[in-house]
């Protein structure tokens, strides 16, 4: 990383955005008290949500006014309608201006309804606006996939201004959930140049998850050029960098830190350590060396831990414990060093699954297993997953249920005929109605009851939660609120469970992964008193986004060639989401093909370590819980 950048590391995504905002509201208070404007140069999409609350938030409780702030928008799609739904100009209104006191002819955002010969003239016009008021004073960016800042896909120039740029497929891939597929996401959009952004007095990059790590690295640590936009940032004189852990995974500075200073060497950063270096050298553990930890930079992990020999055997040893075919426990054996506790036996178990198919994508394998060792396992599916379902899809399973029941002449209506006409009456830029909404939620209801049927699951232990942040009918949902914890509260002390299993994959295109756990979070700190919450173990599983890496693995369950082909035949039962996903996010292979590659790759690193070869693995991370 360039030295004139600053970097600032958070444990979560939430304590970032919050500095952040504190920051912009600093500027913006000393500007007030100067009585001068502040410009403002402001970005879009699921990375500044958090930061546009905030400010909100200190508008109304502490007063921060906003009557001298003049802001400029990065970009617009084009060509976009303001008002439809993944318009920009209504992203702003929606997340941050309806809600402060900003005056309406101090908002900027590049107009997408021109025609395409006024453009030209329009964006040397949005130039010499923010020229003439100085510049930007603080410009905020996140960062895409290409390593693109603004809509500066690959090939930008540093001096590029603003202008029309074609958008590239990659960013189209990832726009496509908000736009019901890649096919109807415009090709082009009007963006600020690379230029205009290097001339902010301070710019501001913000990452969240480990979906930004590789591309943070990349924009950090490699070589500027047109080619990664955003490593232009490297020269820029007053850059701060604000990460949370997950999007900082990749920097030297994370991965390795034994490389870069002294560090307390804790069990797991060893274990951290030597992974690294078996995989560095190409060999399993038992047969690394003392040469192999001198020369690599790992010299004080053997002063601290005498030699390679203690060492090599101790991670063994502890990567080994947490292979198990005993989700829930092995009876009648020493449970001393397994991962899950040998009684009571039969443990009663919820899953939860934030959609109705992360189950089984997920851990299908793990599920099948507890419930064929005879435990008591329950399945609570915490939103419809409506919006997920194509429109096709829907027309396709209605019209079959009309051909069976007009042919029976049970019903006097054409189902077909209502769904039609309501898709008819709905156009890309407009919402579900509910009468959609409902079939689509009843489609996945469906599915995810005949997956549970399949692994053996009775329908009174099945249970479809809906929580209310999810059930807008749009890609942008509700805050996380007292009725859905409430909900998740009494579901638990109903079920009074000795596990729980949750989503950890955090990546998900829209962040409901992240809102059901925290939704879960919530609920377990209200139920910290009861009984039952003393005895019960969390397990957080990943696979449908992304993957735990070794060193995080504290529970491994292998699965045979067989219980594989079991786990695809689940995920099959979830038909509307077979083939082509409506959120594949920036993997486009099907759910059941990522989770496959996932679960034999995992087993694959446990074989390189010296550990037994397995078909796959399903991993898994125990929430340490806090009064536990």
């Amino acid at each position: 990383m360039n030295t004139t950048q600053s970097l600032q590391v958070f444990d979560t995504a939430l304590e970032a955005s919050r500095q952040i905002a504190k920051e912009i509201a600093k500027n913006i208070t000393e500007k007030n008290d100067q009585g001068k404007h502040c410009v403002l140069g402001l970005a879009t999409g699921s990375t500044p949500k958090s930061v546009y609350q905030e400010l909100v938030r200190i508008h109304r409780e502490e007063g921060l006014s906003f009557k001298k702030v003049i802001t400029f928008n990065l970009d617009e799609y084009y060509p976009m309608d303001p008002s439809a739904i993944q318009s920009y100009h209504r992203f702003m209104k929606e997340h941050l201006f309806d809600h402060i006191d900003i005056p309406e002819d101090q908002i900027n955002v590049p107009d997408g309804q021109l025609n395409e010969h006024e453009i030209l003239e329009y964006c040397a016009q949005y130039e010499q606006k923010i020229q003439s008021l100085g510049g930007l004073d603080i410009q905020i960016l996140g960062i895409g996939r290409t390593g693109h800042i603004g809509f500066n896909e690959p090939g930008s120039g540093k001096k590029s201004k603003t202008r029309l740029i074609s958008l590239d497929r990659i960013t189209k891939l990832d726009a496509a959930s908000d736009f019901n597929g890649a096919e109807y996401v415009p090709n082009r959009a009007i963006t600020m140049g690379v230029g205009t952004i290097l001339k902010a007095r301070k710019i501001i990059l913000m990452a969240w998850g480990e979906g930004k790590a590789e591309i943070i690295k990349k924009a950090l640590e490699g070589p500027v050029t047109d080619q990664i936009p955003a490593t232009f940032l490297q020269n820029h004189s007053n850059t701060v960098i604000y990460l949370d852990k997950a999007a900082a995974s990749d920097l030297n500075a994370f991965a390795t830190p034994w490389l870069f200073g002294p560090i307390e060497w804790t069990t797991d950063m060893v274990k951290k350590a030597v992974i690294w270096l078996c995989f560095k050298t190409q060999k399993p553990i038992l047969k690394l060396t003392e040469n192999d930890y001198a020369e690599n930079g790992l010299e004080t992990l053997l002063t601290a831990h005498n030699g390679a020999y203690a060492i090599n055997l101790d991670v063994f040893n502890k990567i080994q414990r947490t292979i198990t075919g005993w989700p829930g426990g092995k009876p009648g054996v020493d449970d001393h060093y397994r991962p899950e506790r040998s009684k009571p036996m039969p443990k009663r178990t919820v899953i939860f699954s934030p959609h109705p198919d992360d189950d089984v994508i997920s851990m299908g394998g793990t599920f099948k297993r507890l419930v064929d060792q005879g435990h008591q396992v329950h399945v609570a599916y915490q939103t419809s997953g409506n919006i997920a379902v194509f429109d096709d899809y829907v027309v396709q399973l209605i019209d079959l249920f009309d051909e069976i029941n007009h042919s029976e002449g049970i019903l006097d209506h054409d189902l077909s005929a209502l769904v039609n006409l309501a898709l008819n009456k709905r156009d890309l830029n407009q919402m579900d109605g509910e009468f959609l909404r409902n079939l689509k939620g009843l489609i996945r209801k469906v599915e995810a009851k005949a997956a549970c049927r399949f692994v053996g699951v009775p329908v009174d232990r099945i249970h479809f939660m809906n929580l209310p942040f999810y059930e807008t009918g749009t890609i942008k949902k509700n805050p996380l609120g007292p009725d859905d914890v409430a909900m998740t509260v009494s579901l638990l002390n109903e079920i009074k469970p000795h596990q729980i299993f949750a989503a950890g994959d955090l990546s998900d295109p829209h962040g409901t992964h992240r809102v059901c756990l925290d939704a879960i979070n919530q609920a377990l700190v209200q139920c910290s008193k009861e009984s039952w919450f003393k005895s019960c173990y969390v397990w957080l599983y990943r696979g449908a986004w992304q993957e735990w890496p070794i060193e995080a693995i504290d529970m491994a369950v292998p699965l045979s060639p067989e219980e594989v082909f079991s786990k695809r035949k689940a995920i099959f039962k979830h038909q509307s989401q077979k083939d082509a996903p409506v959120f594949p996010g920036p993997d486009n292979r099907e759910f059941w093909q990522r989770a496959e590659e996932r679960n034999a790759h995992t087993a694959e690193l446990y074989n390189r370590l010296g550990l037994p070869e397995y078909q796959a693995i399903e991993a898994f991370q125990r929430l340490r819980i806090e009064n536990q």
